[in-house]
């Protein structure tokens, strides 16, 4: 772990200061250093033995499952960088396990499926039984869980003791952690950083990291960035000493807990044990030294933390994230406590706080540049459990300018202006916190803070009772009320689903599925980001950005990729070519706004045009009889073909229309002005109604395009994947001259890996994504996106699997609640593979 990386073999001169050395600025300082980066300074308001941050008081646990697979990647890389570190002769990590107990059946059922994460991330566990439980915590009552799932490879973090280790070794490197400087201001000039302020003196740098934790928000206001996090206060309690617990660890003056960190989700609660070994740290215990339990609690209502408000080092009774101890607030944790570990019933709480810990409005780091500042960069919102991998991710983004493990989902400008407000950061950070140990699922719209975002046609969607899940704080339709009857009209026999599955769906959207393939239908399209480029210049500068060849003539359409310098997929788009120098690029996030910004030369203009603007995709094999009347432009083959575009009018509405189709049928998706867009959704569902077109959703749209094969962009591939391996290869064109991520690719070797699409062999079974794909017998890879195929008659699903098992008709398995369900690999797209519907 101490070796840089041989592309970091010589040192860089870029200036860095990093504020804050609690375990993410130490880690980062670390991982700086290791790449070669030596004129990196570290600035602590606090003392550096003890900085005043959720490092200094963090329980430490480090359960690394979770249904993210960057955090499960990040929590990995934490365990073994902190496995590999010693302070003093001591490890700086305990690999006691982890055991998560189930009291309800929705939890056991819960910890089935994250067993299933588990495999699909490579996370050794198994689920046990309530004796086993009992086992390997031996005060736990068995006859008050169900089971549970044990993790032994999860442990407790040493936080203080792995920054101090991390401090001496990239010192050595030439790093210098200064205590006792309390950051003032960051100086900008020209839109980037240029130095830190200090009640002590001002430090030139070329980069800035704010690694300051919940006062992350400070640190971005001196800087003109608004850092959406919210700090908010987590109760934990220790008990008195406990004879149960004599003589534990006995033999081993350095060991803090010797069984599994214990998590009992189903009332919000974790235990560790705190173990004296030695007797002397607390002085009035007995000999041979006891051990208490230490007990932290999300059950109490959400306490927020004005991080201007929070109190100086020098002036905080203890330190500033640790507020005093709120006991009516923990009773009812304390009572189910003793319900769950009956031996501590008589005993009590001898000392707790209430600590300061971050939120995002996802719960999700905040991990990246900013696209305000240049050389301000972000290290928020991380705990321990994922304070390593994190601080590598943001090492590597400013090192190399991308990540080994893709970080999308922590990118800070996932976040659109209008989910930045005080108000809704608050409201959606203070639900994060109540969610944290909640059983949620995959489609699971926040229960806060809507309808934030709607398109022109949202009234016409309630309307037709729409149900309405959120994407981007988008309200986005999944299917509609108003099309129930064609469920019963159309005959439709489908499978009975089980309770998850269940979810957030419903057979209507088989119902719009089929008459989408059948007639014609509305989907709205509007949360589809649209970026403008334009000014001479724009295509040598798209051809340079993107790997598909854009030169062609006024009216064209290309599906084209945006990679990285090592031929990874940072995104996908759709450029349509309205005017010699003026594209509409269809996009994924906010990123690839700022990344194609940030490339562009001088005359060219990149701006999103999303929010002033609406889209209606119009497809079925009747979509042609349903538009053609409206407008004076020609909409057949001959005159408008597949990947083509123009701007026309439909009744008295402006439209780009582009002759692309996501769910593998014959369309259109219309673009206006979002002032008119109602009355486009009105003129389509009048001259629509002969034709018995319908409003379809979300849940439809996502089976139509699974059944034709189309990728999703950060579900099913990433920064991680090429294009060969993802099966877009046919997006790239190495012959058209350079572009970024060329060389790379032509580097690589044969993948070794593959996108495939599955069909589970049971027409009644499904799967949700996420879930581990057994070949011969073994875990070799994961589900991406998975829907029921209402086309093909059976679940479709798309997986990351070995190279070796790419070919069509190899047998597989997927693991979904613990049991497996046969699946083959199919060739695909498994619907129209001559393409003769969307090209009539």
């Amino acid at each position: 772990m101490d070796a840089p990386s041989p592309a970091a073999a010589e040192s860089r001169a870029e200036r860095v200061v990093i504020v804050g050395a609690g375990i993410v600025g130490c880690s980062l300082a670390d991982e700086l250093t290791a790449r070669g980066w030596r004129d990196v300074t570290v600035l602590e308001q606090g003392p550096l033995a003890s900085p005043g941050g959720s490092t200094s008081h963090a329980p430490g646990l480090v359960f690394r499952t979770s249904p993210s697979r960057t955090l499960t990647e990040y929590a990995r890389y934490t365990v073994e960088k902190f496995s590999s570190l010693r302070l003093a002769g001591r490890p700086c990590f305990l690999p006691v396990g982890g055991l998560e107990v189930a009291t309800t059946e929705a939890r056991w059922l819960d910890l089935h499926r994250k067993a299933g994460l588990a495999a699909a991330w490579g996370v050794e566990g198994e689920l046990v039984g309530p004796t086993r439980c009992a086992e390997l915590f031996p005060m736990l009552d068995p006859d008050a869980v169900l089971g549970g799932f044990h993790t032994p490879g999860d442990g407790l973090a040493r936080a203080v003791d792995a920054c101090q280790a991390q401090i001496e070794r990239a010192s050595r490197r030439g790093a210098r952690f200064l205590d006792r400087h309390t950051v003032t201001g960051i100086e900008r000039a020209g839109g980037r950083v240029t130095g830190v302020v200090t009640d002590r003196g001002t430090f030139p740098a070329d980069h800035v990291v704010s690694a300051a934790g919940f006062w992350g928000p400070v640190v971005g206001a001196m800087a003109g960035v608004d850092v959406p996090l919210l700090p908010l206060a987590h109760q934990y309690a220790r008990t008195a000493p406990l004879q149960q617990l004599a003589g534990a660890g006995a033999g081993d003056p350095g060991a803090e807990a010797v069984r599994p960190l214990l998590r009992h989700q189903d009332h919000d609660l974790y235990y560790r044990e705190h173990l004296d070994p030695a007797g002397g740290p607390w002085g009035h215990l007995p000999a041979g030294g006891w051990g208490r339990i230490g007990i932290g609690t999300y059950a109490h209502r959400p306490l927020p933390v004005d991080p201007y408000a929070v109190l100086p080092y020098d002036q905080a009774p203890e330190m500033p994230s640790s507020l005093p101890f709120t006991e009516e607030d923990f009773a009812p944790s304390w009572a189910e406590t003793g319900r769950l570990l009956p031996a501590l019933a008589d005993s009590r709480v001898e000392e707790g706080f209430n600590g300061v810990f971050s939120f995002t409005p996802d719960g999700m780091p905040l991990l990246g540049e900013s696209d305000r500042v240049r050389g301000f960069w972000l290290a928020e919102a991380v705990w321990v459990t994922h304070s390593a991998g994190a601080a590598r991710a943001v090492a590597e983004l400013m090192t190399d300018g991308r990540t080994t493990v893709d970080a999308h989902e922590c990118d800070p400008r996932r976040f659109e202006k209008s989910q930045r407000s005080p108000a809704y950061v608050r409201e959606r950070g203070e639900r994060s916190f109540v969610e944290v140990y909640d059983v949620i699922h995959p489609l699971q719209p926040p229960g806060t803070g809507r309808p934030l975002r709607t398109s022109p046609f949202h009234p016409r969607q309630q309307e037709l009772g729409a149900c309405f899940l959120e994407s981007g704080g988008w309200e986005r339709p999944h299917w509609y009320e108003a099309n129930a009857p064609l469920v019963a009209r159309l005959g439709l026999q489908l499978p009975e689903r089980d309770s998850w599955s269940a979810r957030y769906w419903s057979p209507i959207a088989a119902a719009e599925a089929k008459v989408t393939r059948e007639k014609v239908a509305l989907y709205d399209m509007t949360p589809l980001r649209r970026l403008e480029v334009t000014g001479p210049g724009s295509l040598d500068f798209l051809q340079r950005m993107t790997s598909n060849n854009l030169k062609k003539r006024t009216g064209s359409v290309t599906y084209t990729l945006l990679l990285n310098e090592d031929g990874g997929i940072r995104s996908d788009l759709t450029a349509a070519r309205l005017g010699p120098d003026r594209w509409q690029l269809g996009a994924n996030s906010p990123a690839d706004l700022g990344w194609l910004a940030r490339h562009a030369p001088e005359g060219v203009q990149v701006r999103d045009i999303t929010s002033g603007t609406c889209c209606i995709g119009v497809w079925g094999p009747l979509a042609r009889e349903l538009v053609q009347p409206l407008t004076p432009a020609d909409f057949s083959h001959e005159a408008f073909g597949y990947f083509k575009a123009r701007e026309t009018y439909v009744g008295h509405v402006p439209v780009t229309a582009l002759r692309v189709s996501y769910v593998g049928e014959l369309g259109w998706e219309l673009y206006t002005d979002a002032d008119v867009g109602l009355r486009l959704w009105d003129t389509l569902w009048e001259a629509g109604q002969r034709l018995g077109v319908i409003a379809a959703g979300r849940s439809a749209f996502n089976s139509l395009r699974l059944e034709k094969g189309y990728r999703a962009w950060g579900a099913d591939m990433t920064t991680e994947h090429t294009p060969e391996e993802a099966g877009v290869g046919f997006a790239v064109r190495p012959a058209k001259g350079d572009f970024v991520g060329r060389d790379a690719l032509a580097a690589r070797a044969a993948p070794t890996r593959k996108l495939v699409c599955l069909t589970l062999d049971d027409p009644a079974a499904v799967v949700m994504g996420s879930e581990p794909v057994h070949v011969d017998g073994v875990v070799a890879g994961y589900v991406t996106s998975a829907s029921y195929g209402y086309s093909v008659g059976r679940c479709v699903a798309y997986a990351w699997v070995p190279a070796g098992a790419a070919t069509p008709g190899t047998s597989v398995a997927v693991e979904y609640f613990g049991e497996k369900i046969a699946a083959t690999v199919a060739a695909e797209p498994l619907f129209d593979p001559e393409m003769a519907r969307i090209r009539r």
